[in-house]
């Protein structure tokens, strides 16, 4: 039987990989307690719903600017520097951010708001793509690096649940500049605890152009890219209609039962299902919203809708590595976090700016995405990846 056990290797959780991995969920912590913030102040401010949805789409398209330099940039600059001056920049601008939080309103233009989001997110996209593709992968062993790759991504996965909730919780009791001096605490730690490893030196190739897809996009995966990021609209878009503490607590719950489902219930069964039950697992939450009262349906929603999205990511992640060719598992990982990054900005944008925040318009649109993904994965998507697969 062609079948998913993730093998366990005790010795992979040594001090050092910890502090990556916290160091990862810190840095996407960082990014996402904004993405569930800056759109309520924007609303206080009395900004448009198009605004915010620009707002929030161009941090998510600034994720690609450094893509094709990243290659580049690890082999021409030891990987650790790259890090810290990205992370360095990025907690610079949210810095910038928090002091223009501070002034009255409109007392600086709507295109410097604009320009930042933008820098922010080319910075925690290089910020991310190097932590993930270059610098787990390249302090373990490698009989380690796939459950290092699935351990580190489950990291970032509970950060969105805890940067939201996080920040929710801190708008609610304070204000909007104290999300941003979190976030700022949030990347100096992620900082700090990179920078207690020492990574050895790697010497780099002769031969490396300055843009190149190498640690950027996997060649030949373009099926499973447009597969997650569908799959991931529809979490951006339910993201957008979510603004409560509850929701995220128990989006972490659905989180851990998906862990407890990984390990129990599909270790070894058939390769298509854990996919196949996530997507639908989430549009069973989605119809409780549209036709159950949501209050009563509060608690289980946010419990399956984080239950799918773990089943989701952990077999689609490993789907990208099996997908690699020899020495490309790093372009693989790049590959999987934009494919998810791009489809949360995706939904963000379409609820913001096409929809108005519509809530039954906005459920039935994600729904009919999630169906489409569904379909298009047990139909096609599957077969051919068991077909182009390379490990």
């Amino acid at each position: 039987m062609d079948t998913q056990n993730i093998p366990v290797h005790v010795r992979l959780w040594n001090k050092h990989f910890w502090l990556l991995a916290m160091a990862n969920l810190l840095l996407v912590m960082s990014s996402y307690m904004l993405v569930a913030t800056i759109p309520l102040r924007m609303e206080v401010r009395g900004y448009s719903i198009l605004q915010i949805a620009l707002v929030m789409g161009v941090f998510f398209i600034g994720i690609y600017l450094f893509g094709s330099l990243s290659g580049y940039l690890v082999q021409r600059y030891r990987r650790k520097n790259v890090f810290n001056v990205s992370t360095l920049l990025l907690l610079a601008v949210t810095g910038v951010l928090y002091y223009l939080s501070n002034l009255p309103y409109n007392s600086f233009d709507y295109t410097i708001l604009i320009g930042l989001r933008f820098i922010q997110g080319t910075f925690y996209g290089l910020s991310q793509l190097v932590l993930l593709s270059t610098l787990i992968i390249d302090t373990v062993e490698a009989v380690h690096r796939t459950e290092a790759n699935h351990a580190a991504t489950w990291f970032g996965r509970f950060a969105l649940s805890l940067g939201p909730l996080a920040g929710l919780m801190v708008y609610q009791t304070m204000n909007f500049a104290s999300v941003l001096l979190l976030s700022c605490i949030c990347l100096i730690i992620s900082f700090v605890f990179v920078n207690l490893i020492r990574f050895p030196f790697r010497m780099p190739s002769e031969d490396f152009s300055r843009f190149s897809c190498d640690r950027f996009l996997l060649k030949g995966s373009h099926w499973l890219f447009v597969n997650v990021t569908l799959i991931t609209s529809v979490v951006g878009i339910l993201l957008s209609i979510e603004h409560s503490s509850r929701f995220y607590g128990m989006l972490m719950v659905g989180f851990i039962i998906a862990i407890l489902a990984e390990r129990f219930v599909f270790a070894d069964a058939d390769l298509r299902s854990e996919a196949t039950t996530g997507m639908i697992v989430i549009g069973i939450a989605i119809l409780l919203m549209i036709t159950r009262n949501q209050e009563s349906v509060s608690y289980v929603v946010p419990i399956l809708i984080g239950l799918g999205v773990g089943l989701i990511g952990s077999r689609f992640l490993l789907f990208f590595i099996k997908m690699s060719d020899h020495c490309q598992r790093g372009t693989s990982q790049s590959t999987f976090l934009l494919a998810w990054e791009t489809g949360i900005g995706v939904g963000l944008v379409l609820s913001y700016g096409l929809f108005n925040l519509e809530l039954p318009l906005i459920l039935w649109i994600g729904l009919g995405i999630l169906a489409v993904s569904l379909i298009l994965y047990d139909t096609f998507i599957h077969s051919w990846y068991v077909k182009h697969k390379h490990r």
